[in-house]
């Protein structure tokens, strides 16, 4: 049976305390954390986060899924309005210590990877895993890079004249040829 935590922020979970059975955390950053990942991610303000993180072991690793919520507020490109989005989102990844044998190994810097296939598992520093982290990542990949407000429409600017001295004597030589 999997143990069910409700963790501080940041919050970091061993390999060893998930091969010893699942782990359950429900995660939800106070108002100073949410503050930080506002900034960090560049958004005008972040009005909640929630994750449900789930950990069960996974080879010599473990595999991280969950369901995070949040409310982002973002600038719209096209009015510069301030606007609030919702975000629900599913992330499911695959971590593995570095001194796995099935860690993807670097082969001359060319990465054969197939991109209808599965992402290959992160490879870890030590033996935690920053599910905080992982939690921050993926509701950064949910942003939209270009937030437009809703109803918001671009109206495309009107040409620019041109305002060489060459367009104010091509002005000047056809009034003279009316006359």
């Amino acid at each position: 049976m999997a143990e069910r935590l409700i963790d501080p922020w940041p919050s970091t979970v061993t390999l060893a305390r998930v091969d010893r059975g699942g782990v359950d955390l429900k995660l939800a950053p106070d108002e100073t954390v949410l503050k930080a990942i506002a900034k960090q991610l560049g958004l005008v303000s972040l009005h909640e986060l929630k994750a449900d993180v789930y950990l069960r072991s996974w080879m010599d690793g473990a595999e991280v899924s969950g369901v995070l919520r949040a409310r982002v507020v973002q600038t719209c490109g096209v009015t510069s309005d301030d606007f609030e989005t919702p975000i629900d989102a599913r992330f499911s990844l695959r971590v593995l210590p570095a001194n796995s044998e099935h860690a993807p190994q670097d082969e001359g810097g060319e990465l054969g990877l197939d991109p209808e296939g599965d992402d290959p598992p992160d490879v870890l520093e030590g033996e935690t895993i920053d599910v905080s982290e992982y939690v921050i990542e993926h509701l950064a990949l949910e942003l939209d890079p270009f937030p437009r407000k809703p109803g918001a429409v671009f109206v495309q600017p009107p040409e620019p004249v041109e305002l060489s001295p060459f367009a104010a004597l091509k002005g000047l030589k056809t009034k003279g040829d009316e006359g």
